[in-house]
């Protein structure tokens, strides 16, 4: 079996990390409003984001290093993922983030936030970080009070009990709940999951890693990203080679994700990884970089690698964000708050612990937040992610308010997909942004990253373009990814043991191909809860 280009299915089925540069939030959102913006109980112009398939944080950690830039705003993110995962990593990578620097070194913070969101196999300490972490988090998650005293900046009250529990449950399987290395065997899956993935091309692996590298990542923009790291990625799953190489090689559980799957007939509960094994994580830190001198080229070579390049950039947001940590952590001490307070930047005034707050949303109530008062008219900006485009939609609209902006993140950096099937995309992104009522930003920068559009004044909600019918693909690009539509080959899962809920993917297409919005984007809803149809009456 021989995968054709252009399929799709290195993309994976549960996404990981970002593919797309980090952005600074204020940066993109229409500009303060004092009188509007006003927020009575903070006396402070609020920003209201909401986010779609964000998956890693990327964006609010940019947002929050970068905020003494701007005058001073109160955030309120407001992240919605389609698997419980996924904000279960945004929990632990935030905690990473706002951890006090007494108890662990800026050096150790980013060595270890490298390792949790990238590789495949850990260190033995990062190993004990995540257990430890996750075992504290797994016993916040059932007590709102404890949650909010300890972690300020985290409201989970939107969840529904049933995804609290499930999300406890993801808790202690990364605490170690089924122990031995056989509960989740990473180098095996990894290796099983890059067989089935390039089927006959395997044993020229090398080959094919070296082709996607220079003739699409290279030719789209990422030239810093070297051929022996994303060899070596794409063979180990380790992109962020810190140490020896032989110190890895402890499962980071925080990749693994449950699924319910046809096999042999039946409906089985496996556990495996389902993420991304064709671009890598270098995309989201590691092509860009506010320091030029890290881009310099010399005889036409990038001297700085990308793996350098996210680890300075990691670095650099980790000591500005923990500022927002040292806030956070003087709350309680007079001597430590006069002391911040005393030093803060020219110009800038010191951040304090309610000055953002992280807000995760309901599993799939993309559909049906515009019938909540409160999301209705609210958002200043909007970001949608490639993989969940299909949930661009007017109801989806009706939540920014008038003037606000959209962003929508493009499929630049998909090596499965062809030039002509990016262009299709882009093609069906601006249609949906129309039909959901906006319009491209006039002033918006070139990008072939990201798609820029603001709220017209006068969309309603219902108006629909003729040319975006729902339902009706208008791009046939990639297939469906074949774990999602086949039985899983052998040794390719683990089942899952009786003390872990059960997960169910969502209604994906039919077998046809679809468009690449629905192909991408809809397996990366895949995880929803088993018994998902009995609340969708319920909406959020």
């Amino acid at each position: 079996m021989t995968t054709p280009a252009g399929s799709g299915r290195g993309f994976g089925s549960v996404s990981w990390w970002g593919l797309s540069p980090a952005l600074d939030l204020q940066a993109e959102s229409p500009p303060v409003d004092p009188d509007s913006q006003a927020d009575t109980v903070h006396s402070t112009p609020e920003l209201d984001v909401l986010l779609l398939g964000s998956v890693d944080g990327r964006h609010l950690l940019r947002t929050l290093s970068r905020a003494k830039l701007w005058p001073r705003r109160r955030f309120n993110f407001f992240v919605l993922e389609n698997n419980l995962e996924a904000v279960a990593r945004h929990m632990l990578i935030f905690s990473l983030a706002l951890e006090d620097p007494e108890k662990m070194g800026l050096q150790e913070r980013s060595e270890t936030f490298l390792e949790v969101w990238g590789n495949a196999l850990l260190r033995p300490p990062v190993a004990a970080f995540v257990r430890a972490q996750a075992d504290l988090l797994a016993h916040l998650v059932p007590e709102p009070d404890r949650l909010e005293e300890q972690l300020p900046w985290l409201s989970l009250r939107a969840l529904k009990f049933r995804e609290r529990d499930a999300l406890e449950a993801v808790f202690r399987f990364w605490a170690g709940g089924e122990k031995g290395p056989e509960a989740f065997p990473m180098s095996r899956l990894w290796d099983l999951r890059l067989r089935h993935y390039l089927g006959s091309r395997y044993d020229a692996r090398r080959g094919v890693s070296d082709w996607d590298l220079r003739m699409k990542l290279h030719d789209r923009g990422a030239q810093v990203i070297h051929t022996q790291e994303f060899r070596r990625w794409r063979d180990t799953g380790v992109a962020f080679e810190l140490r020896d190489s032989s110190a890895y090689h402890v499962p980071n559980r925080t990749l693994a994700s449950g699924r319910l799957l046809s096999y042999r007939g039946e409906r089985v509960a496996a556990r495996g990884y389902w993420g991304d094994i064709a671009t890598g994580p270098f995309v989201a830190f590691g092509i860009e970089a506010d320091d030029e001198s890290l881009l310099r080229t010399s005889n036409g070579q990038p001297v700085k690698t990308a793996g350098e390049i996210t680890q300075h950039n990691v670095t650099e947001l980790l000591r500005e964000v923990a500022a927002w940590g040292r806030a956070r952590a003087s709350r309680g001490d007079p001597e430590e708050q006069q002391r911040s307070e005393a030093s803060p930047e020219p110009g800038t005034p010191a951040p304090t612990p309610e000055s953002f707050t992280v807000h995760f949303l309901p599993l799939n109530s993309a559909e049906t937040l515009h019938h909540k008062s409160c999301y209705n008219g609210r958002f200043q900006l909007l970001y949608v992610a490639c993989g969940v485009v299909h949930l661009l939609s007017p109801e989806l609209g009706a939540c920014v308010a008038p003037g606000g902006n959209l962003i929508v993140e493009l499929a630049r950096y998909l090596v499965d997909v062809r030039q002509e099937q990016l262009q299709g995309f882009n093609t069906q992104v601006r249609e949906r942004a129309q039909a959901a009522g906006f319009a491209p930003q006039t002033r918006a920068r070139p990008s072939e990253t990201f798609a820029r559009f603001c709220k017209s004044q006068d969309s309603a909600l219902g108006s629909t373009d003729p040319a975006v019918e729902p339902g009706t693909p208008s791009l046939d690009v990639l297939a469906q990814p074949l774990e999602a539509s086949s039985p899983a080959p052998e040794g390719l899962t683990q089942p899952l043991q009786g003390g872990t809920p059960h997960w169910e993917p969502c209604q994906l297409p039919s077998e046809s191909p679809g468009s690449l919005s629905e192909v991408l984007a809809q397996p990366q809803g895949a995880l929803a809860l088993s018994n998902c149809e009995s609340d969708s009456n319920t909406g959020v």
